[in-house]
Formats: structure tokens, C-alpha cells, sequence
């Protein structure tokens, strides 16, 4: 039987507020200080008219600093959105849009990989099998779930627990949200290429709606383990990439001090990749970023969520795997030029 989430979020919700405010990040500034002289200002107590018409001035300075800074955020901004220790991890959006969840544990194996967590879930009413990579609230936690970045194991138990769902016809859902997948010798020795790899192949021929959302960071082959699917969105500041910025700048200028030249060139922010074809949505944030409200950024996902699997769930099984093929097929795309002569 199916548990509801243990409502223990509300406490880190009203405190991940708090934290977004406290520790601003540098394009953030203008805005919390305006934050803070509201806060004074708000605090007064009998406020004359006089602060009163200067609270509502502020409010609307505020709004519109949030919105010029927002919607002018450079890709290594993005990334700094992206990664802020506020934002919401996967298992707030857990608390957040499932009505129920039951986590399903193991890849009968080797063992049980906290950075992946996969269990049964019901999403207003609808059952799904969700999969989603868990980075840690705290240091506790992060240090739990290895700040998202999993073993072969998770991508297997990940795997598994999809063919379950093929086999009780339940759409799946994956949540994104990795640095990459875990580099160590004993994620090598375990075969973390070859799992990564087969996962991308059975993916692709699950018969069962498979949407896939960026929530935060897409590295890599550790989000492509889980992210082959007939929707794929992404949240308005998340980032989706071959390769981090610090490791681009790494091989290209040889110091990751140059990360946010290496940010422009990759053209991994979710507007680059709409246009390229690579992802199928993108899910706005509230005004300020996912981090200062998260409960409408749930809802905005839970409604893409569902908006999606009910539009996939139309297609016969036939046609979903064409769509599922058909759409990684035409990924790359070039253009072949004759040599000019001379």
C-alpha cells in the first residue's frame, strides 16, 4: 500500500526562503538589499502614509529589478541559479506534487544507490514510476545521497524499476539534477560507461510514456542515464551539457577560472537548447528564480508533468517508440559542403 510523503517540509521551505535571502548570489545584490530596506521599513511600527507609499514604491522597484536581472541572466549566472543551495532538490518537488509516494530500494545486485531514488508514486490521482536524482539539502544529506552523482548501481536500479512500470503500463517520470555521474575507480571497476550506455538502449525501447525534466544541473552521461525520453523540459534556469563549465574551461584554457567563457560556448542553457531541437519544453520559474518560492515552482511542474503524460498516454505503444526514436535520431544534424576549389 501506498504512503503519503512525510510532511516534514514546510520548516525547509520557509528556511530555503530565508537562506535565498541571506546568501544572495552576486547578481542577486541590488535585489536583497532593496529586500532588507523593505524589511526595515515594514518592521516600523505605526507607519505614517508617508512609509507606507514607500513600501509600495519598493515593492514595485523590486519586482521590476527581479525582472530585469532575470531575464537578462548570462549562461554562468545560469549555472549559479542552477547549483543555489536553496533550489529545489528532488525530494522537495517529492513533498511537493506527489500525493503518494513509496520508495523502491536496490538494483538486486550490488546494493542501493541513494543518489537515485525510485519508488510508485500518484500525482492527482495519476500512478507513475518516478525516478529522480537526489543531491542533498544539507551536508548531511549531500554527503547521503553523494551529491547526486550516482554509481552504476543507481543507473541499474533506475532501469529496473522502469521495466516495472513498462510491465504495469505506467508512464515514468525522471527528475534531472546531476554535476555527472560518479567518476570513482569502483563506479569505473563496476562498469559505470557500460551501464550508462545500456541504459540509453533500453530506455529507448520501454514501451511505456517516459518524461524527463532538468531540475537543476544536466551533466553529462549522469543525467543521459536517465534522461532518454518522449518529453524532455527543462526548468527555465537549469542547464543541460555535455560537460561542466569548470571542466571545459579545464581542457580548452587549462583553469577553470575561465568557467563562464567556457558557459557561453557550450550553449547549454534551455532556451539554446528549445532551438536546437534537444529538449521539448521549457518550464518558467517564478520571478527570481525556483529558490524564493517553492511551492509555485511545484505546481508550475506538476502541471507540465501531467499536461505531458496525458498528451504521450494518447499514443499507441507503436507510435510512442517511432516519436522516442525518431526525435534522439534527428539530434546533430549537420550540413555537408562541397570543398571550394583554390
Amino acid at each position: 500500500m501506498l504512503r503519503r510523503p512525510t510532511r516534514y517540509g514546510s520548516f525547509w521551505f520557509w528556511l530555503c526562503g530565508v537562506m535565498s535571502l541571506l546568501t544572495p548570489l552576486p547578481f542577486e545584490r541590488p535585489i536583497h538589499d532593496l529586500e532588507r530596506q523593505l524589511e526595515a521599513l515594514e518592521a516600523q511600527p505605526n507607519p505614517t502614509e508617508t512609509t507606507q507609499d514607500a513600501i509600495r514604491k519598493m515593492r514595485v522597484e523590486i519586482q521590476r529589478l527581479k525582472r530585469d536581472v532575470y531575464e537578462n541572466l548570462n549562461p554562468w549566472e545560469m549555472v549559479q541559479v542552477a547549483r543555489h543551495e536553496a533550489r529545489p532538490k528532488a525530494l522537495d518537488y517529492i513533498e511537493l506534487v506527489c500525493d503518494e509516494f513509496v520508495e523502491l530500494r536496490g538494483d538486486r545486485a550490488f546494493g542501493d544507490d541513494r543518489a537515485i531514488l525510485t519508488g510508485f508514486a500518484r500525482i492527482d490521482g495519476k500512478k507513475v514510476l518516478l525516478v529522480a536524482q537526489q543531491k542533498g539539502r544539507n551536508l548531511e544529506e549531500r554527503l547521503k545521497h553523494n551529491y547526486g552523482m550516482a554509481h552504476p548501481e543507481g543507473y541499474r536500479k533506475a532501469l529496473s524499476k522502469m521495466a516495472l512500470a513498462a510491465k504495469y503500463g505506467l508512464p515514468i517520470v525522471c527528475l534531472i539534477d546531476t554535476a555527472g555521474a560518479y567518476p570513482g575507480i569502483g563506479a569505473e571497476e563496476r562498469g559505470q560507461a557500460y551501464q550508462i550506455a545500456f541504459n540509453l538502449r533500453e530506455m529507448s525501447r520501454i514501451n511505456t510514456p517516459i518524461v524527463c525534466v532538468v531540475i537543476g544541473e544536466g551533466g553529462s552521461g549522469g543525467a543521459l542515464g536517465i534522461g532518454i525520453g518522449d518529453h524532455v523540459a527543462m526548468l527555465q534556469f537549469s542547464y543541460y551539457s555535455v560537460i561542466s563549465p569548470e571542466g571545459c574551461a579545464g581542457i580548452l584554457w587549462k583553469h577553470p577560472k575561465h568557467a563562464d567563457k567556457a558557459a557561453h560556448a557550450l550553449r547549454f542553457t534551455s532556451k539554446d537548447l528549445l532551438g536546437f531541437g534537444i529538449i521539448d519544453e521549457i518550464i518558467q520559474e517564478p520571478l527570481g528564480g525556483a529558490h524564493r518560492d517553492h511551492r509555485k515552482m511545484a505546481t508550475t511542474l506538476k502541471a507540465s508533468i501531467l499536461t505531458a503524460i496525458k498528451n504521450l498516454s494518447a499514443m499507441p505503444p507503436g507510435k510512442l517508440l517511432d516519436h522516442r526514436y525518431n526525435k534522439f535520431r534527428k539530434i546533430g544534424r549537420f550540413e555537408e559542403r562541397p570543398i571550394e576549389a583554390g
